[in-house]
Order: structure tokens, then sequence, then C-alpha cells
């Protein structure tokens, strides 16, 4: 019974251990910075963090099968370029959204097709895509930023609402928009279902292709988004614009408690994970810290995180074999 309680206080832990260090690295800041608490400081942060944290939303989605996409980065770049090109052709905002949507959803479809119709492993896959889209982008823009500097257009990602800025409050609306598919809907269920046992999955009649492959469309659309959102933050894209990103994604999903081996985690404290490794960026620039340490930094969190992990399923699984 006391070994019970012990495992019943390390899951909690777990589900909210991204929250726990969210804290911690809050007044960890304060207290290091006076100027941290600032509402422009925060409203920074926020920022920042809408366009990796919307793509780790998708994220989250893939991981939770057990798989990953290394593309995201050059869907959300070359999303942004052909939102730009149609901004500054048809200067309809509709036109342009909807095209930069496009290119992420059929990103996804190819992802998804070969990942999970074809069967190749979900890295192969999306590392060759992620070439791929990265040579077109270079090949659509020449290597040249191409400029939208329209009102309407640079609103989605410089504009507020109720001071919150844009981009925030869309990602949130992805977020929520997540959550109630993941815990709500027959659909979130079999990505559980299919991160836990794929096999008895597909047993228990949980159309695993369909399922998966979708995971991966939601993972092109997200990208596609935050490839607008900077885009129009920017006012150009860049054909550089989202690369390396997805290490920041898939790092966001881990940290908020979403384990690689799939089956396990929950979309809402991506965000928190999200927001740690935007703090971490703002707190060593505050204290004027050698930029590149950052990556050290945000390497030993995801490390202790990978870490954690893997002892959790580990505890996990040796508790449900003696039938605690």
């Amino acid at each position: 019974m006391e070994k019970k309680s012990k495992l019943d206080v390390l899951s909690k832990f777990n589900r909210y251990r991204s929250l726990v260090l969210l804290v911690i690295m809050i007044i960890l800041a304060a207290l290091l910075s006076p100027s941290f608490l600032s509402s422009n400081n925060i409203l920074n942060v926020l920022r920042q963090v809408a366009v990796f944290g919307t793509v780790a939303a998708g994220m989250t989605f893939v991981v939770l099968t057990g798989g990953i996409d290394l593309s995201v980065g050059s869907i959300l770049g070359l999303s942004g370029a052909i939102s730009a090109s149609v901004m500054v052709s048809t200067n309809s905002l509709l036109l342009s959204v909807l095209s930069g949507i496009f290119i992420g959803v059929i990103a996804g479809v190819v992802n998804g097709y070969f990942i999970s119709k074809v069967r190749i492993p979900a890295f192969i896959v999306t590392l060759a895509t992620m070439t791929l889209i990265r040579g077109i982008i270079l090949v659509y823009t020449n290597g040249s930023p191409i400029s939208a500097r329209i009102d309407s257009y640079r609103f989605l990602g410089q504009g507020s609402l109720l001071g919150v800025p844009m981009p925030v409050i869309i990602m949130l609306i992805i977020f929520i928009i997540g959550f109630i598919i993941l815990h709500y809907t027959v659909y979130g269920r079999e990505v559980y279902g299919i991160g836990g046992n794929k096999e008895a999955a597909r047993l228990s009649g949980i159309k695993v292709v369909k399922t998966e492959w979708m995971v991966y469309i939601i993972s092109g659309l997200t990208s596609s988004i935050a490839g607008i959102l900077l885009t129009a933050r920017l006012g150009s894209a860049q054909a550089t614009a989202g690369q390396a990103i997805e290490m920041d994604a898939i790092a966001a999903a881990i940290i908020g408690g979403t384990s690689l081996s799939g089956g396990t985690g929950f979309i809402l404290p991506t965000i928190a994970g999200a927001i740690i490794l935007g703090l971490i960026d703002n707190i060593l620039t505050l204290m004027n810290v050698n930029p590149h340490a950052t990556h050290i930094v945000k390497g030993l969190v995801i490390l202790i995180a990978v870490v954690f992990d893997k002892k959790m399923n580990e505890i996990t699984k040796k508790s449900s074999l003696k039938g605690e």
C-alpha cells in the first residue's frame, strides 16, 4: 500500500513536473534580474515562445504515437514563404493564410503516407522531407527574404488583443483545441492507444494507419500556422526560417511530460515546457551570458527530462508486473 502511494505521488509529479520547474525558474529569474518581471519582458518571452510553442502542439500528437517529425522547421519555412508571396501578389489575408496552411497540410499528408502506409520509420521519412523542403525553400526564395510588410498581415505577428500578443492568443487556441481532441474525442483515445501498443490497438479495432497518418497532418498544420506567425512578426519570409526549431518543439513536449516511447503525456503542460525553454534564453540574456551557452543549458534540461521519463517508465512497468 505504501509503495502504491509512492507511485501515485511520483506519477502526479511526473504529470505536473513542467509546472513545478516553471515556477522554480520564474522565482529564480526574478531573484537574478529585477527587470525579469516587467510586463514588457514577460510579453516578449511569450511572443518568442508562441512560434515554436505552436509547433510543439502538433509535435505532442506525433510523440504520443511514439513517432517524431524532424521536418517541422522546413514546413514552417516553406509555409511562411508561400504565405508571404501570396500576400504580396494578392493583398488578401485570407488567401495568404490558406495557402500557407495548405502547404503544411500537404507536407503532413506526404509524411503520414510514407510513415503509416509504406511503414518507413518516421525518423527517416521526416529527415528526408526536412532536407527536401529546405531545398525547395532555397530554390523558391533564391536565398533572399520575401518582404510582406502589409499591416493586416503583420497584425497576426505583431498585433495584440486586450494587451495579449496575437501569436500567443493563436497558440493558446491551438492548445485548447488539441486538449479537447486528445481528451474528449474517440480520435484522441486512439492516439493514446497507438502510442501505448500499436499492435494491441490494431487488434482492438483502431484504424492505426488512418490515425497515425492524421497526427502528421496535424503536425504539418501547426507548423504552417507557426510559419505564418513568424513571417508576419518579422514582416518578411526568411530562407533560413525554422531551422533547428524541431529540437525546441520536441524538447517542449518532453519537458511537458510527453513520453518519447509514446502513449503517455498531456498536451497542456507542453506550453509550460515551451515557456521554460523561452525562459532559459531570456534569463541568460538578462544576465549577459554568452548566447551560445543557451544550447548547453537546454541540452542539460532535455537530458534530465529524458532520464526522468525513462526512470518513470521503468518504475511503472515494474509495478504493473508485480500487480501493485
